[in-house]
């Protein structure tokens, strides 16, 4: 009989806190009473939360060793920690501090049930904050208390929102508890963490996988102030200074013994980046946005937004399966390393079907082994490496989007092997079958979605056996949804388009409310005189 494995201790109190969240939402329906920790002042409720630590601190002296917190320790911080608000309390709370940190949700919304524990534990990171700066944490079931919602401006689950002194501040950070804790400290008027000490600089170092570190022999002058600067309108990385040489190695090593200094460190073979121009806000954040993701980030739910944000405007997504990509990952970070800060790379697991399906729908592609795309944002255009992926394949390919040299891709249908009565028209034949042609082209472009594009495929079908046998006329039809062409930019379905003979340039967009009749009296005073002679004899009604 096997062992069942112990749950690991860092997945206890995301799971508790989940559990908390569930079962507070449920109490919420209930009339809370006077003496609620909802409708308690905040100060009370740290100078509990400071209690529990000094008992927890005096127990863990008299055992002579530390003691982890139980379960319903984790449960009742967190319970204190968070006031839940209600139509009642939520003006005054908001009013009466400073600065609340508001979390609107819905009990059903999925994407709140995932962000409730990590803004629990920020919550019990920020109760550290000091003097004026305390921020209360608190969540509004908007769903329920739907006056308490318009107030305070909540229109969509989950909402994060900032309220200092009363008005509020629509969030624009990240997701994880760091990144919301981060965030709020910059705005609250903590852009830089001090650190003074060895045992301050270890902590910090492991509670944290990217920073940017400033070293300053004093902290004022025009250059601090420019870091400051770029601390405050920065919102993703955090920013963290000292002025003791060996408090600043601890977070990175060898540095030279210098007035100022300042390097940005990851957690990844690139670790520690050095800055190396003027000590300018614009030049300090360019050097983050270009340095902060790593030599070939992993595109996920929780960093996409600031993935798809990103200033450098070439990208190489990498789609591969977590097992393929332990085996390419080296060669690929060879590559990104050379053009570093001008293409980023990005490596989706095809598996992922949120993350992976909208771009490999714009490619047309179901991948069977790892595949290269790329996009330059420059121009607007996508790419695909047709060949095998290959060190020396990924750089030529990386050389060509840089260059501006690479052919750009457009997906295609694989090319129909019969020939109806409207002729399957795909991405590869476009020319061929189109603008290459001797004949007039009537062309149909329609998607699978389109609720009009049926009806307008049997008027063409019908057109097509009326004119059955006419030289020098092809009726042919597009799927737009899985087939591109440079030439063929349609936003509107369906469209019937007319390419006469001769001048394909010349090419006319017909009506798709025209009747039958009337399609079929447009053709014909398009046709070369004579060209209907052949044409089918039968009395077609249209």
């Amino acid at each position: 009989m096997s062992k069942s494995k112990p749950i690991s201790t860092s997945l206890l109190l995301p799971l508790l806190l989940l559990i908390f969240f569930v079962i507070s939402s449920i109490s919420s329906t209930t009339p809370q009473n006077a003496d609620t920790p909802a409708d308690d002042d905040l100060e009370e409720l740290l100078a509990l939360d400071r209690e529990i630590d000094e008992q927890g601190e005096e127990e863990t002296h008299n055992k002579g060793g530390p003691t982890p917190p139980s379960e319903s320790e984790i449960l009742r911080r967190a319970q204190k920690l968070v006031i839940e608000l209600s139509n009642d309390n939520a003006r005054r709370v908001v009013e009466g501090n400073p600065f609340v940190l508001l979390l609107g949700y819905a009990p059903w919304c999925s994407r709140s049930a995932e962000l409730m524990p990590r803004f629990a534990e920020a919550a019990m990171d920020l109760k550290g904050m000091d003097g004026d700066r305390v921020v209360a944490v608190a969540k509004l079931d908007a769903e329920r208390h739907t006056k308490a919602a318009a107030q305070l401006g909540v229109r969509g689950f989950p909402s994060l929102l900032l309220f200092v002194n009363g008005s509020s501040i629509s969030y624009s950070g990240g997701f994880s508890r760091e990144e919301i804790v981060m965030w709020t400290r910059k705005k609250t008027g903590y852009p830089v963490i001090r650190l003074t000490s060895h045992a301050m600089a270890e902590e910090f170092r492991s509670k944290h996988d990217i920073y940017l570190l400033g070293l300053f022999e004093d902290f004022k002058g025009p250059d601090y102030d420019e870091f400051l600067k770029a601390a405050t309108a920065d919102n993703e990385i955090q920013l963290v200074e000292a002025s003791n040489l060996d408090v600043a190695e601890v977070l990175f090593p060898n540095i030279k013994p210098q007035k100022q200094f300042l390097g940005l460190a990851k957690n990844e073979p690139e670790r520690f980046i050095k800055f190396e121009e003027a000590f300018e806000e614009a030049k300090i954040l360019h050097f983050i946005q270009y340095n902060k993701f790593p030599l070939v980030t992993t595109l996920t739910e929780l960093n996409s937004a600031r993935v798809y944000s990103t200033p450098i405007k070439l990208q190489v997504y990498v789609f591969a399966e977590n097992d393929d990509l332990k085996s390419l990952l080296d060669p690929i970070r060879d590559v990104a390393r050379k053009y570093k800060e001008k293409i980023m790379f990005v490596h989706v697991d095809p598996t992922e079907d949120n993350l992976a399906k909208p771009f490999l729908t714009l490619y047309g592609l179901e991948p069977e082994k790892p595949l290269v795309t790329a996009f330059d944002n420059r121009v607007g255009s996508k790419h695909l490496l047709e060949s095998d992926l290959t060190p020396n394949n990924l750089e030529e390919f990386c050389s060509g989007l840089l260059g501006g040299t690479l052919s750009p891709y457009y997906k295609s249908e694989p090319i129909p092997e019969t020939k109806e009565v409207v002729q399957k028209i795909v991405g590869r034949t476009f020319d061929a079958s189109v603008l290459d042609s001797p004949d007039n082209i009537f062309l149909e472009v329609y998607t699978p979605w389109c609720i009009d594009c049926e009806a307008t495929s049997k008027q063409v079908a019908k057109l097509a056996k009326h004119f059955k046998g006419m030289e020098n006329l092809i009726f042919a039809r597009i799927d737009a949804s899985v087939n591109e062409h440079p030439k063929l930019q349609i936003d509107n379905y369906p469209t019937l388009l007319f390419y006469p003979s001769g001048d394909k340039s010349n090419l006319v967009k017909v009506s798709k409310k025209s009747s039958l009749k009337d399609l079929a009296k447009f053709i014909k005073t398009k046709l070369k005189p004579g060209a209907e002679k052949n044409a089918s004899t039968e009395k077609d009604e249209l």
